[in-house]
């Protein structure tokens, strides 16, 4: 008798459920609007109608609604989304809350953003990544002014669909006239904002009218119902006919033998045999393998994660961009772009930021404000800084060239962030419009006599001292101190003083923050060249900000640039004011004067740490040291 074939294994339900999900979409879409018009609790009923939600989670909802709820004897459903105590507490959503839920068509990861508009960042966190909007409008209110903030942002981040969802239509009688109304007025208000589907659904996201299933009670509605258009509208790009880019995110080298580089498909394909250019210098080779953890592929796509080897050795890094030689990527130092302020400190033109770019980060900085968007009327208005939440076109300048596109081609190549350099956090997000190819007619001219010949000459090492602190510390008495200590030892030197400088090449300034931006990035530019010439240069301004100072030091070669922290008391500074300048500003006679009506921010880590519980000559005498001991003098 023969032998019985063995049995195929039966998958389990949960291999079941993983092989289907494997072989279904994912879409990612955000909740937008103003406050209390039902974003949260339209989430909450998604999961709780897609059964998505355990029995004890459920059990703590039902508690949580009596302590938090507002909605009587019924399930808030807000809460299942507003996780944070002071949510709960006031009822509002503050922080961005994703939510991942499925159904047999489609997966989708939704975020719950703010309606506040002291949220609009958070709101724009939660846009940057999403494919859909829902625009949530309470049938009672119509639009708001948060409604086309939030719509225009949402139209920034590059997100073409729309979905306005018209909430609480049973508390205007299920009206189709009101429905109509809104409908109509929101289009009117989007019209120039570029959206390529706009569906319009009357919904009460309490009771689950149009959520899941279209309801009885809207019988003039002929439309989808909400998950019904979420499962079916494609939202598909055209990143895979796009030309191949992808950004450079590691180096992989697990071994003499081999060199890959690894990062996302940012936009079209790519094959073993292709062709492809580093777009920073140029160089080409051919793509060799496409590795990936489950086996090389013949083939990898827009939002694949890949490592590519090449048949050739060719310099490439993090940050670098791979692309197709016949439709290379624009490598600019100069761009044009819309942003969003994030952060509660003004933007102020000049001021040094880290500029991240796919998967490169450089120094930059906004160089003009082009104009300022009223998002009430999308009127261009005419402005010198920024405030927390404003939406502006502006100019930016980088230090180096990076690989840009404009946003609406490639959202990868073509969307940044702003940081701040001291305290890393995000302070700005901005979309490219057009971005300037690095000159090739301005380059820089090579001397024949380096700084290192005149420094030779002079028996020196050239270097910038920054003296720095507030305004009758002692700094310019302590530099014309260490400028004639080094005169009698035979050095060269120069001195650049804030007042001085003032009376000509900074005559211009004043002394409002963004001035005071401009003023030290003028001192440091002009210090450098010195520091060019061989010179020892005595550099001595007040320059308040931590990041000012920062972004000068960045301007010289390490070991260049030693900050000098003349450490005087503000009231010891008062006591000497030999200008009368405290008395002046305590009368408000001078305003935005340091240490009275605008911040210091002292250094944290300076070279040079000059505490004036010494002579000013012994001051002088211990940068002297410090000059030999770092073999900038001998």
């Amino acid at each position: 008798m023969n032998a019985m074939p063995p049995l195929a294994p039966v998958p389990s339900p949960l291999e079941t459920f993983l092989a289907q999900q494997e072989g279904i979409g994912l879409l990612r879409f955000l909740t937008c609007g103003s406050v209390d018009d039902g974003k949260s609790t339209l989430i909450g009923r998604l999961l709780y109608d897609t059964k998505l939600i355990f029995d004890d989670t459920l059990a703590t909802l039902a508690r949580d609604s009596v302590k938090h709820g507002t909605t009587g004897d019924d399930i808030d459903f807000a809460l299942l989304v507003d996780g944070l105590e002071a949510e709960r507490e006031q009822g509002i959503t503050i922080d961005v809350a994703y939510r991942f839920f499925t159904t047999d068509k489609r997966r989708f990861i939704v975020a719950d953003t703010p309606g506040h508009e002291q949220y609009t960042r958070n709101m724009a966190t939660g846009a940057s990544n999403a494919d859909l909007a829902v625009v949530l409008i309470d049938a009672r209110q119509g639009v708001l002014t948060q409604t086309k903030r939030h719509s225009f942002i949402v139209s920034l981040l590059g997100i073409r669909h729309i979905v306005l969802a018209v909430n609480k239509i049973d508390l205007v009688g299920f009206s189709e006239a009101r429905f109509n109304q809104i409908r109509e007025e929101y289009a009117a208000a989007v019209q120039h904002l570029g959206f390529k589907t706009l569906t319009a659904i009357p919904m009460s996201a309490r009771y689950g009218d149009n959520v899941i299933s279209v309801s009885e009670r809207t019988p003039w509605y002929d439309g989808p119902s909400l998950l019904h258009l979420l499962e079916t509208i494609d939202v598909d790009s055209d990143t895979a006919a796009r030309p191949f880019r992808m950004p450079v995110q590691w180096v992989n080298r697990p071994n003499l033998d081999f060199r890959g580089y690894a990062g996302t498909i940012a936009s079209g394909s790519i094959r073993p045999g292709d062709r492809v250019t580093v777009a920073a210098s140029g160089r080409t080779s051919t793509i060799a393998r496409i590795v990936t953890l489950d086996g090389d592929l013949d083939e990898a796509g827009a939002g694949r994660a890949v490592t590519l080897t090449l048949a050739d050795q060719i310099d490439i890094s993090r940050g670098d961009v791979l692309a197709a030689p016949t439709e290379p990527v624009p490598v600019a130092d100069k761009f044009d772009a819309q942003i969003v302020w994030l952060s509660e400190h003004t933007l102020f033109p000049g001021r040094s930021y880290i500029v991240k770019l796919g998967t490169r980060s450089v120094s930059g900085s906004v160089t003009r404000i082009r104009h300022r968007i009223d998002i009430n009327s999308f009127e261009n208005v005419a402005a010198d800084t920024l405030e927390m939440n404003d939406v502006a076109a502006v100019s930016l300048s980088l230090t180096a060239p990076i690989a840009v596109e404009r946003f609406t081609e490639n959202r990868d190549l073509g969307g940044f962030i702003l940081i701040d350099r001291l305290t890393n956090a995000t302070v700005g997000v901005g979309m490219v419009e057009t971005a300037a190819q690095a000159s090739t007619n301005i380059v820089w001219h090579d001397l024949a006599v380096d700084r290192e010949a005149r420094a030779a000459m002079k028996g020196q090492r050239p270097a910038a001292i920054w003296f720095t602190g507030l305004s009758g510390a002692g700094k310019s008495t302590v530099a014309n101190l260490v400028d004639r200590k080094l005169h009698a030892l035979g050095r060269h030197t120069f001195i650049l003083d804030g007042d001085n400088v003032r009376h000509g090449l900074n005559r211009d300034l004043g002394f409002t923050e963004a001035d005071r931006v401009e003023n030290i990035r003028r001192a440091a530019e002009a210090a450098r060249l010195l520091v060019d010439a061989g010179l020892i240069v005595l550099v001595s301004f007040i320059s308040p900000y931590r990041s000012d100072r920062e972004a000068a030091r960045e301007r010289f070669e390490p070991g260049e640039f030693l900050e000098a922290f003349v450490d005087t008391p503000i009231d010891e500074c008062r006591r000497r004011d030999p200008k009368g300048l405290y008395a002046r500003a305590d009368q408000g006679l001078i305003r935005n004067f340091t240490g009275v009506s605008a911040p210091y921010e002292a250094p944290e880590n300076p070279e040079l740490h000059l505490r004036t519980d010494a002579t000013a000559e012994e001051l002088a005498d211990r940068v002297v040291e410090e000059l030999r001991r770092r073999a900038i003098i001998a």
